[in-house]
């Protein structure tokens, strides 16, 4: 990537000799991020992405509602489960 299409994309930053990166004021500002966040940080697609621990439960709970194909709730699901199970065990 040509320095233009960096600056065109963001700031960019420089990983230090001991491994850490400085997420630029601006950068922080934009998404969210305050001093003490609690930050998740993995590799997806040979990127490292980073957010804070809400965004990645808000962007889960979205994704498994769009997946999800039961037919009602998740919760009434599990407690039939439960109770299917202990009338097995009973049985017993």
């Amino acid at each position: 990537m040509s320095e233009m299409d960096a600056d065109a994309l963001g700031t960019s930053s420089v990983v230090n000799a001991q491994g850490r990166l400085t997420i630029p004021a601006q950068i922080r500002r934009e998404a969210g991020i305050d001093v003490g966040t609690p930050l998740v940080v993995y590799v997806e697609d040979g990127r490292v992405v980073i957010e804070t621990r809400e965004q990645l439960a808000r962007r889960t709970r979205h994704e498994v509602g769009e997946s999800w194909s039961g037919g009602g709730s998740v919760v009434d699901e599990l407690l039939a489960d439960r109770r299917a199970e202990a009338a097995r065990e009973q049985q017993r």
